[in-house]
C-alpha cells in the first residue's frame, strides 16, 4: 500500500506542477499577479455583459477601455451586502410557482444554491448566491490545494488515507426554488465521485441535522477509519478529539488514528488552539490555513513554516484592497462614501486593508468585511488581520483581532495555561473605558496576573494601544470562564458546528446577549 501512496504522491506533485507554471524548466517566468488578475477581470466582465447587471454599467462598452481595470473602479460603486441585496440580489427570491426561477440578474444562468452566511457580527442571515462557475471554482481551489500537499514533509502513505471534513450539514432545505445552508454543507453535498473513497464521515452522516448527534455516530465509527487528514473549524475538531477520547477511554486522538498527520483549518487563528491540540494528539500536526469564506476561496497556505497563506488570483475573483484607515472607515468599522481602493499591484506590506471582491457568482466589487495584511507582496502571500466590525477601538486603539490572539498566546505561555477560547469588549468605566476579556480556560489561574500580561504584551506590539492606556482606557479586567460556556452560547443561538465561529470582539446587541447569558448562568459579575 505504500507504493499506491508513493505514486498517488508523484501524481499530485505533477498536477501542482501544471498548475504552478514557476516549477516547470524551460518556460518563460510566471506571469505576476497583476497580470493574472487583468485576465481574471477581462474574463469576468466578459462573460457577465449580457447579464441585467452588465447592462445597467455597460459592460460591453467598459471591455473597449484602453485601461479596463481604471474604467471598471471609476464605473461600478462599492457594494455592500445590504446595497447589493436592495439593488440586485433581491430579484433571486422574487419568484412565484409555476414560473422558471430568476436568471441572469448578477451572473449569467440561475442559481441553485445560497450559502447561509451571518460572519460573526451577529447580524440577520445573509444569502450569498453560490453559481456553478464559484462551485467549480472552489472546488478547483480545493484540488489545488490538496496537490500541494507534497510540499510539506509528509510520508508516502499519508497520500492513501482518509479525509474527514467536518462542516456543515448536507442535508439543505429548499427555499423557493433553490437550497440554501451552511457553505461547507454545500460544498461537502457535492464531493466529486473519485474522492468518494477519501471522504468521510459519509453522506449519510454528514446529513445529519443534528451537530451533536453527528458528532456522537462520527465518535462511535471514528476505529473503523484511517484518517490522514481532517478539515474543520479549530474549535469544532477540539470537541471532536475530546469526544472520540472519552468515548473509546484512550489518552490521545493517534491511538485511534495512528496516520493522522494534517490539520487543514480556518475562518480563526489557530495559535491559541495550539496547546489544547497538544494535549489531544501524540505527535504533532502539520496545520495548514485557509481563507476560504461564503463569497470564494481566496487563499491558502502553500507552504510549511509560515503563517502567511497565498492568494489564488486565476480562479473568478478579482480583488482589489481598501486600506483600513479613518479615512475610509468611521470608528464602527463601516466603509465611508467613494472609498479609495488599490489594485494588487499597487498594495505594500505591513498595511491593513479591507478586502474587495467581484466574483464567477456576481459579486460585483463587494466587500466581505474582512481584513488581510500583505505580507509578501510579490508572492500574494497575507494573513488575516480581523474584520472590519471587530477592530476594538473605543477612542482610537485600533486592536486588530491578530493582536488580540497574540496577546492570548502570550498569555497563555507566560501563565503556562490553555487559553482556546476568549473574547473581549469595550465597557464603560466612569467617564473613561476599560477592556473586558472573558477567557475560557482550562485550569485556574489568576485573572489580575492574566490582565497585565496581556496589557503589557498589547503595548509592546500596538504603540496605539500603549497610548490610549495613558488615558481613555482606564481598566484592563479579566474574567475567567469554563470553555463550554462559549460553546453553549453558540448552542443556544444555534451557531454550533460547520463554519460559525465565536466573535473575538462583543459589541452592541451581541454583547448585550452574552451579558444576559452569562448573568442567567450565574456569572454575576459579567455585567460591569
Amino acid at each position: 500500500m505504500a507504493l499506491s501512496g508513493l505514486f498517488i504522491k508523484k501524481g499530485l506533485e505533477l498536477g501542482d506542477a501544471a498548475v504552478n507554471t514557476r516549477t516547470l524548466p524551460n518556460l518563460l517566468a510566471a506571469p505576476s499577479p497583476w497580470d493574472l488578475q487583468k485576465k481574471v477581470l477581462k474574463k469576468l466582465i466578459s462573460k457577465a455583459q449580457w447579464t441585467g447587471f452588465g447592462q445597467y454599467y455597460h459592460f460591453s462598452k467598459l471591455l473597449q477601455a484602453q485601461n479596463l481595470a481604471q474604467a471598471y473602479k471609476q464605473t461600478i460603486p462599492v457594494f455592500d451586502y445590504d446595497k447589493l441585496f436592495n439593488e440586485w440580489w433581491h430579484g433571486y427570491h422574487n419568484w412565484k410557482p409555476n414560473q422558471p426561477p430568476p436568471e441572469n440578474i448578477t451572473w449569467p444562468g440561475s442559481v441553485n444554491y445560497f450559502a447561509l452566511s451571518s460572519g460573526t457580527a451577529g447580524a440577520p442571515s445573509k444569502r450569498i448566491p453560490i453559481t456553478k462557475a464559484m462551485m467549480r471554482a472552489m472546488q478547483q481551489a480545493n484540488i489545488r490545494q490538496f496537490m500541494n500537499l507534497t510540499h510539506f514533509n509528509l510520508p508516502n502513505n499519508f497520500f492513501e488515507k482518509q479525509i474527514l471534513v467536518l462542516g456543515g450539514c448536507t442535508k439543505l432545505p429548499t427555499h423557493l426554488y433553490y437550497k440554501e445552508g451552511d457553505l461547507s454543507g454545500i460544498l461537502a453535498s457535492q464531493v466529486p465521485f473519485w474522492i468518494g473513497n477519501f471522504y468521510k464521515p459519509g453522506q449519510r452522516i454528514a446529513s445529519m441535522p443534528n451537530w451533536n448527534e453527528r458528532i456522537d455516530e462520527i465518535a462511535r465509527l471514528a476505529p473503523n477509519w484511517d484518517i490522514g487528514t481532517i478539515c474543520g473549524v479549530p474549535s469544532w475538531v477540539q470537541l471532536l478529539m475530546q469526544a472520540i477520547i472519552k468515548r473509546h477511554n484512550i489518552g490521545h486522538i493517534h491511538q485511534i488514528w495512528p496516520n493522522l498527520h494534517v490539520l487543514v483549518h480556518g475562518g480563526v487563528s489557530f495559535e491559541p488552539y495550539r496547546s489544547v491540540f497538544k494535549q489531544l494528539t501524540h505527535h504533532q500536526l502539520v496545520t495548514i490555513d485557509t481563507y476560504l469564506s461564503s463569497e470564494g476561496f481566496i487563499a491558502f497556505q502553500n507552504q510549511p513554516n509560515t503563517t502567511a497563506m497565498k492568494m489564488v488570483l486565476n480562479n473568478g475573483i478579482f480583488f482589489e484592497f481598501i486600506p483600513f484607515n479613518d479615512t475610509n472607515f468611521d470608528a464602527n468599522g463601516t466603509l465611508k462614501p467613494n472609498p479609495q481602493t488599490q489594485f494588487i499591484n499597487e498594495v505594500t506590506e505591513g498595511i491593513d486593508y479591507a478586502i474587495v471582491m467581484s466574483t464567477c457568482a456576481g459579486a460585483w466589487r463587494y466587500t466581505i468585511g474582512d481584513t488581510i495584511r500583505f505580507t509578501n507582496v510579490k508572492n500574494a502571500e497575507i494573513i488575516v488581520t480581523g474584520r472590519t466590525k471587530h477592530f476594538l477601538s473605543l477612542c482610537g486603539e485600533h486592536l486588530s483581532v491578530d493582536n488580540l490572539s497574540q496577546a492570548i498566546v502570550h498569555t497563555e505561555r507566560q501563565l503556562n495555561a490553555v487559553i482556546p477560547e476568549f473574547t473581549v469588549a469595550g465597557v464603560p468605566c466612569g467617564n473613561s473605558y476599560a477592556h473586558q476579556w472573558y477567557l475560557g480556560c482550562q485550569q485556574p489561574i489568576d485573572p489580575n496576573i492574566a490582565a497585565t500580561y496581556i496589557d503589557q504584551y498589547l503595548k509592546t506590539i500596538n504603540d496605539d494601544y500603549a497610548v490610549e492606556r495613558t488615558s481613555a482606557i482606564k481598566e484592563v479586567r479579566v474574567q475567567l470562564l469554563p470553555i463550554n460556556t462559549f460553546y453553549e452560547w453558540m448552542q443556544m443561538r444555534g451557531k454550533l458546528g460547520g463554519q460559525h465561529k465565536f466573535p473575538r470582539v462583543l459589541k452592541g446587541e451581541l454583547l448585550e446577549g452574552w451579558q444576559t447569558f452569562l448573568l442567567n448562568k450565574g456569572y454575576t459579575n459579567s455585567k460591569q
